[in-house]
């Protein structure tokens, strides 16, 4: 039988236990959070996170919203290079030396930013293999994207390639993810993404519609919903 003071001694040996025993990292509570090198923000529709030529010192998570990275040339044209949503990262060039943002990050609807400072984020990928694991994954997928549009840019017609922007928005071919309804989005958007004009954009997205393939009212003020069925423009030969 264990004497009062024997049992002070092991409660205090446990207690003495427990609070050495460091907290599990959790990636997902990590970037919903602020916290030492890291700040959360909510930006309104059309405000920029940063600007093309701004200082990259930063990562940035997107808790909810969507963004849109855009480069503007020296003549003024501009171009739609990613469209971005949660779970995403942006702004990682700033980990492989890149010391100024190639393009802007502007929200194109209300969305809540975690900015994560550079250094941290060396120091996790480091450390943290649980957010070392999810950034990769990111970056890997990202890479994989980048490549389907350039070949779809270098060999396939607008009309396709805004089929499959709308196809990608709705994650088709995402497991478990297809969405049919995709949250508004203006017609400049698309053409910018597709790399044509907003009257060819307007013209297919009436087409698609008479065919069935969406459901949207004329100037997308609204939700737009996309059928599987518009699939068949990218598959045709």
């Amino acid at each position: 039988m264990q004497t009062p003071k024997k049992s002070r001694q092991i409660r205090g040996s446990r207690e003495v236990a427990e609070a050495l025993v460091v907290p599990r990292f959790d990636a997902q509570a990590f970037l919903a959070s602020a916290g030492a090198g890291r700040s959360a923000a909510k930006y309104s529709a059309k405000r920029n996170v940063f600007q093309q030529g701004d200082p990259a010192d930063a990562v940035f998570y997107i808790q909810s919203g969507e963004i849109k990275l855009v480069v503007v040339s020296e003549n003024g044209k501009d171009g739609v290079i990613a469209m971005l949503r949660a779970g995403d990262f942006f702004g990682e060039g700033c980990l492989a030396g890149q010391a100024l943002h190639m393009a802007s990050a502007i929200a194109t609807m209300e969305s809540s930013i975690v900015r994560i400072e550079k250094d941290t984020m060396i120091r996790l990928l480091h450390q943290e293999p649980k957010l070392s694991e999810m950034f990769t994954t990111f970056l890997l997928s990202r890479n994989v994207q980048f490549e389907a549009d350039l070949v779809d840019q270098l060999f396939n017609s607008s009309e396709r390639r805004l089929a499959r922007i709308l196809l990608l928005l709705a994650n088709f071919g995402k497991e478990g993810r297809f969405e049919m309804v995709i949250p508004r989005i203006s017609q400049e958007v698309l053409a910018a993404r597709v790399g044509t004009t907003r009257s060819r954009v307007n013209f297919f997205m009436n087409k698609f519609r008479k065919l069935g393939f969406i459901e949207y009212n004329g100037h997308l003020h609204g939700e737009l919903k996309v059928h599987t069925a518009l699939l068949s423009v990218v598959a045709h030969d």
